[in-house]
Formats: structure tokens, C-alpha cells, sequence
């Protein structure tokens, strides 16, 4: 289920508002909005503190996603057409590299050129094949952080996904995951995989934005296991 069929998708974030354009007729999944980079979104717009003065007491995501003074380096697998990446950007991950497969960049480009007086700057963007190990060498890693959401929807691509994510995050990042059920068989093997190299953390339901809060749809946290063998 896509969130909305309409050609264009505003969405407010703080004291701003991304206009996000798609194209449900295309061939490529990624030109459309999902519901999993919304709720991830509006997650973040929820928790993230404003500014390193913020204060942490009624605040349990507050380390998780202190983008001002621990976490600065971010990277998007599957981007899309950038709600995601464009509000984390917004709530404070200057330094972020927002990917995707070739066909889609051009409606990447197209909303970051769309919602450049909004986020201020050129975001920096990459080509990136998740089985692509020179392209992921090239993104220069390892991230404090690794965004994804709705990534899981095809079995053949579940092993080159896990795999991208753990070359991609730091030994003491974290993967923030929007997701949702789209394949049984892909579920199944992305779980069974993931469990082996991670952690993983569900952010409970009641912690998400409440207007964005889909019974179908959640958040999770992966940390990197101190010892795969564990």
C-alpha cells in the first residue's frame, strides 16, 4: 500500500515543509513515497533533539539520535524520492549521503532541486548497487548512522542488503529501519540474517508519531553484535 496515489506529498517537519514529488506509474518502486520512510520521518521529527542544549531527562532517544555533537555521518540505502533522508537532514545530519540505483536518481535530483530553499544546501547523493562493493568502498565508510525504509521486498536481494548494511555502519552506529511486511520469503530471510551480525531494537508503537503510527508498519534499531559468533 502506497501512502497516498497523489502526484505530490507535503510533508512537514518542524518549522518546514518538504514537498515531495512522485511517479506511481513508473517501473522502479523507488519513485514512489512509501509509508515506512513517512513514519521513520515523522519518528525522527518526534525525538530528535533541536540543538545540543536540549535537554535529555524526558527524552529516551536522546543519545540515539544526537545528531549535533555524536552522530554526523549518515548514509540512505534506497533512498527513493528522499523523505527520509531530506528530514533527517532537516532535524540536524548535515554530513549525509542519500543512495540509490541509477534509475531512480533522476527523481532523487528532481526533490532535492525541488526542496533546495527549504534544506539550504546541496545534499550529496551516490550511486549505490547494495552487491556493489567497489561503489560501497567509494561512499567511504563506515557511518555513525545507516538509514533504510521499505527496503525489504525481494528475496534475491536480502543477502546483498544485510550485507551492505553491516559494511556500511560503524562498529558503534546504528541502523534506524523503517519497515514493513511485503514478501514472506524476503521477511523470513532478512530476520534470519539480520539476527546473526545484529542487535536489534523495536521502538515500541506508542513512541512513534501518533499521527504516523500504522499498525502494519515499524521502527527498528540494529547495533552491530560485539562478536558475530555470539
Amino acid at each position: 500500500m502506497k501512502f497516498t496515489d497523489s502526484p505530490v506529498i507535503q510533508l512537514q517537519v518542524r518549522d518546514s515543509q518538504l514537498s515531495i514529488q512522485q511517479d506511481n506509474g513508473s517501473f522502479h518502486v523507488g519513485t514512489s513515497v512509501w509509508p515506512c520512510s513517512l513514519v521513520l520521518a515523522k519518528f525522527l521529527e518526534r525525538w530528535a533533539p533541536s540543538s545540543p542544549t536540549t535537554t535529555t531527562s524526558d527524552n529516551p532517544y536522546y543519545d540515539l539520535l544526537d545528531f549535533h555533537t555524536r552522530r554526523r555521518r549518515a548514509i540512505e540505502l534506497g533512498t527513493g524520492c528522499g523523505a527520509a533522508g531530506m528530514t533527517f537532514h532537516l532535524l540536524g545530519l548535515q554530513d549525509i549521503i542519500l543512495t540509490d540505483i541509477s534509475p531512480v536518481m533522476p527523481a532523487l535530483k528532481h526533490n532535492l532541486k525541488r526542496n533546495k530553499p527549504v534544506l539550504g544546501k546541496n545534499i550529496k547523493t551516490s550511486i549505490l548497487y547494495w552487491n556493489n562493493k567497489d561503489q560501497i568502498r567509494g561512499v567511504n565508510p563506515p557511518f555513525d548512522v545507516v538509514i533504510a525504509a521499505d527496503v525489504v521486498y525481494i528475496e534475491e536481494s536480502v543477502g546483498h542488503l544485510v550485507g551492505a548494511m553491516e559494511a556500511l555502519v560503524s562498529d558503534d552506529g546504528v541502523i534506524l529501519l523503517g519497515y514493513q511486511l511485503r514478501s514472506p520469503e524476503a521477511d523470513k530471510l532478512f530476520w534470519e540474517m539480520c539476527e546473526k551480525v545484529f542487535v536489534i531494537e523495536k521502538v515500541p508503537h506508542q513512541d512513534l508519531h501518533p499521527d504516523y503510527a500504522y499498525e502494519e508498519t515499524d521502527v527498528y534499531v540494529f547495533r552491530k553484535k560485539k562478536n558475530n559468533n555470539n
